[in-house]
């Protein structure tokens, strides 16, 4: 008799192990194990987001002459936002949506509707964005560049919106 699983349960994947077995196939002797931050340095914020400097940080990437941009951490100006951002080489669910709508997944505009109905105190003059990385290391040196650059800005809250 064939097993189905019973819908009132979730049925889920485990994608440490699916990634675990993947790189041992690929010849990789150190198994494949989840970033932890046991000493993130995460703290509530001290401005409300009424006052605050919000800023956005994406995984998308400018277009530039039809292609990507070169896929590294980058700063650009929010305004006037952009109107195409790359993201084919992004994994998505491509039959189910689309990033044809930059707003849906960059909301800069709605990030500057909320300035000005007051419900935040500003939004940034830049946003950020970042590749997905597998590195630990890679990613921590993406995160120090962003954190610089928040400082450099006054950014109060930072609004990360992976695609």
């Amino acid at each position: 008799m064939e097993h189905r699983p019973d819908p009132a349960f979730r049925t889920a994947l485990s994608y440490i192990d699916l990634s675990r077995r993947y790189y041992a196939a690929h010849g990789y002797d150190v198994p494949y194990r989840w970033a932890t931050n046991f000493d993130a340095p995460f703290t509530a914020p001290t401005t409300p987001p009424t006052k605050a400097n919000v800023a956005l940080v994406t995984t998308s990437f400018p277009v530039v002459d039809g292609e990507r941009s070169p896929k590294s951490v980058y700063a650009a100006p929010s305004r006037p936002p952009p109107v195409e951002m790359f993201t084919a080489d992004l994994s998505w669910h491509k039959g189910a949506t689309h990033t044809d709508d930059v707003e849906s997944y960059l909301p800069l505009q709605a990030l500057s509707e909320a300035a000005d109905e007051g419900r935040i105190g500003k939004a940034n003059r830049r946003f950020f964005g970042v590749p997905t990385r597998y590195s630990q290391r890679l990613t921590m040196a993406d995160a120090e560049q962003i954190g610089s650059w928040c400082r450099q800005d006054g950014v109060d809250l930072v609004l990360l919106i992976p695609l």
